[in-house]
């Protein structure tokens, strides 16, 4: 593993709660040397369960932000097939997300409910960055982000987990360079 290499993701979930709610995706890509390797990914659905294991539907709010539905997710693996799988591929490595407290809490409560670690080199958030480098504007969402840095999504790319970290990885990059820190 490089000292220069970093994992961005990034989940969809049920909800807002990591006690209560449940991981529907998780999409994530590796920054090496300083740019986006997009043959280091990981991409999956999650089929969701409740905190004790129990089958959980999608509610239809969240269904409405991120699209991933029942069906979506009737064969797919639960966290407790995934997790574990998921930390042997961050690998202890520093992690990047937009909004980390959202997406590391959720890391945090599951790793915990599982009996495993999550132990990442560092959390290191796309949304304090944004706000150190553009101070003065009042929005640091990942649409309004983009939009500052000129990133776009991939069609039908936001608010699902892969379309999200391929621009969080982006934003990540250049405002890291906007900052002079070296990524």
């Amino acid at each position: 593993m490089s000292a220069t290499e970093i994992v961005v993701f990034d989940l969809e979930t049920t909800g807002l709660s990591p006690e209560k709610d449940a991981v529907v995706e998780i999409g994530a890509v590796r920054v090496v040397n300083g740019a986006v390797a997009e043959h280091l990914k990981y991409e999956t659905l999650v089929r969701p369960t409740t905190p004790d294991g129990a089958p959980m539907r999608i509610p239809w709010h969240a269904q409405r932000v991120h699209g991933i539905t029942d069906e979506m997710v009737r064969d797919a693996p639960t966290i407790g097939e995934v997790l574990p799988d998921f930390l042997d591929w961050v690998g202890g490595r520093a992690v990047v997300a937009h909004n980390i407290g959202f997406d590391g809490g959720f890391m945090r409560a599951n790793a915990r409910r599982l009996g495993l670690e999550w132990n990442p080199a560092a959390e290191l958030c796309t949304v304090k960055l944004s706000r150190r480098a553009f101070p003065k504007e009042r929005a640091h969402n990942l649409t309004v982000l983009a939009e500052r840095l000129g990133l776009t999504f991939a069609p039908g790319g936001r608010h699902r987990s892969f379309g999200d970290v391929q621009v969080t990885a982006q934003a990540y990059l250049q405002l890291m360079e906007l900052l002079a820190v070296q990524a």
